[in-house]
């Protein structure tokens, strides 16, 4: 029996050293989520309700786990109750300004 490893092609794993970048695209859509629903909640605004949710999701879903989840947590339920409250204002179907 013979030994097929071969000892000078061993190389100890040394993991490198890359940095994360730092991605600010979770922190705009947050942004981007409270502005929409604050919008929404002040000028009644249903579509700008849907925007902040769409906004809330993206930033949730590009959020990494060392993040605060408080201010991802606090942009999804804002704009969750931006439509709710725009919708129990007003219930008729939401209506696309430039589509008319």
């Amino acid at each position: 029996m013979t030994d097929n490893r071969r000892p000078a092609r061993i190389h100890r794993f040394r993991p490198s050293m890359i940095t994360p970048t730092d991605d600010a695209i979770p922190d705009y859509m947050n942004l981007m989520g409270m502005m929409f629903s604050m919008c929404s909640l002040m000028l009644k605004i249903k579509w700008c309700a849907w925007i902040a949710v769409f906004a809330a999701l993206v930033g949730f879903a590009n959020s990494r786990t060392s993040d605060d989840a408080k201010q991802v947590l606090s942009s999804f339920m804002l704009s969750i109750s931006a439509v709710v409250v725009t919708y129990m204002q007003n219930p008729a179907p939401m209506t696309i300004p430039f589509l008319q």
